[in-house]
């Protein structure tokens, strides 16, 4: 019986399983190696071996084992797309629903959407998708929009470049750098001496000093472009400092060729002292008119780093008469220091010089900084206000009283 038993089990394996293997029959040949192996059995006597049952169950066993494997293998696959696949549904229904759910999920977020332990937490790690998504989104937009804006600059420049080669523009702007050219010189004889104090390097950073002299620069060229130019003068200026190098970057070979004045001189030594006065936003006097025989002396300094009084102080200590810009007076002031940068000085002065008009000369401060013109002065507007308040107050006591004299004639709303 035992080599009966071997017998069949080698021609299984050697020709029977092979050619099922290939074609796909493994699960019916159960029942045939089944049949062939009880046929064998029935044939023999009844007095078989134990050792010959416990043969056939563990030849049972390894043949059942081998086909819930591959049962195992071929399900498994099925299973796991219907899940990925309900997922998807899902997230179809959440965001027809108008759940913050992103447009595109990977197969490796969609098994991390699965395992999470609850719906708070699948709404939650969707959020993050969804924000990420959009992070990126807004990322690609910002990108193209910088691109579209670079190449219309770059198509402007082409375009300036193009206009600059024309020969009427190129005449026209030599003709204009002479005319302004020629104001600027005269103003150096004839025109009225306005002085910047380049005293301050030492009190401020490199940057605020960058800051300060790119402020110069601008003040410079609309000086130059004005109708009628001041004489700059720049007073206290020291040959290698901070100040220097940063002109020198702005201006390079055209430093030297300026229609401006450069001493190291204080103003003091150059001007008269009964005519310089200092320009500051921490003077108690204010500037009432613009007086074209006095020299205006402008801190050239960034005002948000120095701290309250610098330029007060200095202006004491040297003896000399300050003023400060009647912004109370013109302008109804929000909140913020009355500290100007000095190209918005410069069109100030400019424009009081030509036209002795403050509201016209105001209209270079920062709109951010005021709410609006005002027709009288601040403190006029508070007394006039207080001076109303007081009066609806006695009018309400008046009718107090009366009420209470007369309560059937007049009743009090």
């Amino acid at each position: 019986m035992l080599s009966a038993n071997i017998l069949l089990k080698k021609i299984v394996r050697s020709s029977v399983l092979p050619v099922a293997a290939q074609h796909g029959m493994k699960r019916d040949l159960f029942p045939l190696s089944r049949t062939l192996s009880l046929s064998l059995c029935l044939k023999q006597d009844n007095s078989c071996k134990p050792s010959e049952k416990l043969d056939l169950d563990a030849w049972k066993k390894v043949m059942k084992s081998g086909l819930q494997e591959e049962v195992s293998e071929t399900v498994s696959e099925p299973q796991e797309l219907s899940s990925l696949a309900a997922a998807r549904e899902t997230l179809e229904m959440w965001r027809l629903a108008g759940k913050s759910v992103p447009e595109n999920v990977s197969e490796e977020q969609l098994k991390t959407f699965m395992e999470c332990p609850s719906k708070s937490a699948k709404k939650k790690y969707l959020k993050f998708l969804y924000l990420k998504e959009l992070y990126k989104k807004n990322d690609k937009r910002k990108m193209e929009e910088k691109r579209e804006r670079r190449l219309e600059a770059q198509e402007q420049t082409s375009k300036t470049e193009e206009t600059k080669k024309s020969p009427f523009v190129s005449l026209w702007a030599s003709t204009m750098d002479k005319a302004y050219n020629w104001r600027a010189a005269q103003s150096m004889i004839f025109g009225q001496p306005l002085v910047f104090d380049m005293s301050y390097e030492k009190e401020m950073s490199v940057r605020e000093v960058a800051n300060t002299v790119k402020q110069l620069v601008q003040s410079e060229g609309s000086n130059r472009r004005a109708v009628d130019p001041f004489h700059i003068h720049f007073c206290n200026f020291k040959d290698d400092s901070l100040y220097h190098r940063e002109f020198l970057k702005h201006y390079r070979e055209a430093w030297g060729k300026l229609l401006i004045t450069v001493t190291e001189q204080c103003y003091t030594e150059v001007f008269p002292k009964d005519k310089l006065i200092y320009l500051t936003a921490d003077s108690p006097k204010v500037m009432k008119t613009f007086d074209h025989d006095k020299i205006y002396i402008v801190g050239s300094m960034v005002d948000k780093s120095i701290k309250r009084g610098v330029s007060l102080a200095r202006a004491k200590r040297l003896g000399l008469e300050t003023a400060a810009l009647p912004l109370d007076k013109y302008l109804l002031w929000n909140t913020g220091a009355k500290n100007l940068t000095l190209d918005q000085m410069m069109h100030i002065l400019l424009t009081l010089k030509d036209t002795a008009d403050w509201k016209k000369a105001l209209e270079f401060v920062p709109k951010r900084k005021y709410h609006g013109l005002v027709t009288k002065p601040v403190s006029e507007l508070k007394k006039d206000l207080v001076n109303t308040l007081k009066l609806q107050k006695r009018q309400e006591e008046v009718q107090k009283q009366f009420a209470k004299s007369y309560p059937k004639k007049y009743k009090l709303k």
